[in-house]
């Protein structure tokens, strides 16, 4: 889109201070304020270009304009500038990860807290989660007369312990031949393949030896849900109250009925963007939650010991998209710089 450069200042004008002050930016307004050197008259023909091209629109006739989701997409790709955190922000982040770092839920709240502080606007985060890892290989051993223990070594070295509880007595030698039995499975198959063979079999007479591969996959399939669940931290949500456009309860309500769900949050800091490494901003209609289509998100990936997770901000479309990105762009740079400190110790 082609737009010269009086058009770009009229609209650069209207984003910035429609963030500030949450009310429409007349012509007026901007020949007061904005040093561009035109009339009145002429800003509002500007203006009329503008809303032509579908990056302002106005609420009344009589009333100014305030940008569209499509106005804020272009001042943010192309207009919006570089916000440094201040010293005290940097301090104030950096303390909180120093202090909880060794504590994860502690550091998840704390962290949560901290960003809603900063920017005054709900924030979300997701405990970090590694990607599942694959199995390398399985060796059954005896634990007594009613029990086995399936130890499971994943290909990044990682040792993990099943009991799997056993109806009668099995020798060494069938142990080694079951651990055979199950390293061919995972030599061949995925886990997701796996499980679909064993719900098959099931329906099928099994040897004594089958019953204990599938009780040994099973414990493996039930540890890997539970390590699904993600756990989401959540802060300020209330805060939303405090901008003008949400102050009445009912236009409120369909944004705190999503943040109110588990799986909208989970769905919320999903990762869309193809580059796990930037911030991405959602602007408006552009996120897929239909309660939260009058707000923008802007969210990040962060890594704690190999594992991910992702913290998000949530408010109106008219936020401080700069302050937002500085903020979630610090939290990450303190994240790695702490850990790479602890890492030299």
């Amino acid at each position: 889109m082609n737009l010269n450069e009086r058009k770009i200042k009229i609209l650069e004008a209207i984003v910035t201070g429609y963030i500030e002050t949450g009310e429409p930016i007349g012509s007026r307004t901007i020949a007061k304020n904005y040093d561009l050197g035109i009339s009145s008259a002429t800003i509002r023909n500007e203006m009329s270009d503008l809303e032509e091209l579908g990056l302002i629109t106005q609420l009344h006739t009589s009333s100014g304009r305030i940008p569209s989701d499509k106005g804020y997409r272009l001042y943010v790709d192309n207009l919006m500038g570089h916000r440094e955190l201040t010293e005290e922000e940097t301090n104030f982040l950096q303390n909180v990860i120093i202090d909880n770092i060794n504590h994860m839920d502690y550091l998840m709240e704390q962290t949560a807290k901290a960003l809603s502080m900063l920017t005054n606007y709900p924030t979300i985060i997701s405990k970090p989660k590694a990607e599942e890892e694959k199995i390398k290989h399985i060796q059954l051993v005896l634990l007594d007369e009613t029990s086995i223990i399936a130890v499971v070594v994943t290909e990044n070295k990682t040792v993990k312990n099943y009991i799997i509880p056993v109806d009668r007595h099995f020798s060494m030698e069938d142990l080694i031949s079951i651990s055979t039995a199950a390293n061919s499975l995972i030599e061949k198959y995925s886990l997701e393949e796996i499980k679909n063979i064993i719900d098959e079999s099931e329906k099928e007479i099994l040897t004594d030896a089958e019953q204990v591969i599938n009780k040994v996959f099973y414990e493996i399939f039930k540890a890997n849900k539970e390590e699904e669940d993600i756990k989401v931290y959540t802060s300020g949500i209330k805060n939303i109250l405090d901008f003008k456009e949400f102050s009445n309860i009912e236009k409120a309500k369909p944004i705190f009925q999503s943040l109110e769900e588990k799986q909208m949050l989970v769905d919320i800091l999903s990762n869309n963007s193809e580059n796990n490494d930037s911030i991405q901003i959602l602007i408006g209609g552009e996120n897929t939650i239909e309660g939260l289509k009058d707000c923008s998100i802007v969210k990040t990936e962060y890594k704690i010991a190999g594992a991910t997770g992702t913290i998000g901000i949530i408010a109106p479309t008219r936020m401080d998209y700069a302050k937002a990105v500085s903020v979630l762009d610090g939290i990450v740079k303190n994240i790695n710089n702490v850990l790479k400190s602890l890492s030299s110790d």
